[in-house]
């Protein structure tokens, strides 16, 4: 069974089922998120959704590209988990399905071209705090206690 974050399924409302590749990418007691400011101002791990026919991990280099302009190496499974939400940026009700990721940055290639979002280097600790929900949360502090 896959831990749930977040509020639980609306009764009756239907969701579109969203795998999605996320990543943690810490660096000196950094974490490299992204800052995404529509629909609402968030700090979030970078990745996304995976397009048919991409594997995870294919998914997972190209969000993080999108998102931050950064290249990745040796990313490594950690977990995952799901939650129920609206992404108004698709206009649809979702079952989020994240796996998580961690892996190296390897250095930054480009600006993101994701619109809207920025590549933020923050301490981890800080990330704990602001990142906008509760399973990155998770994951960031399952980092800082060394349980990943």
């Amino acid at each position: 069974m896959i831990r749930r974050f977040g509020q639980p399924p609306k009764r009756g409302q239907k969701y579109k089922l969203r795998a999605g590749a996320y990543a943690l990418l810490p660096y000196r007691g950094d974490l490299l998120v992204t800052h995404q400011a529509h629909p609402w101002p968030e700090y979030q791990l970078p990745g996304g959704g995976i397009d048919a026919g991409e594997s995870p991990t294919s998914a997972l280099h190209r969000e993080v590209i999108e998102e931050t302009g950064w290249t990745i190496s040796r990313p490594r499974r950690v977990g995952a988990f799901r939650r129920f939400t609206f992404m108004p940026e698709y206009e649809i009700w979702a079952e989020k399905l994240c796996t998580i990721y961690i892996a190296h940055p390897v250095r930054q290639i480009a600006d993101p071209t994701e619109p809207g979002h920025t590549a933020v280097w923050m301490p981890l600790e800080q990330a704990v705090d602001v990142l906008g929900n509760s399973g990155d949360r998770h994951f960031a502090q399952m980092l800082q206690g060394g349980w990943v």
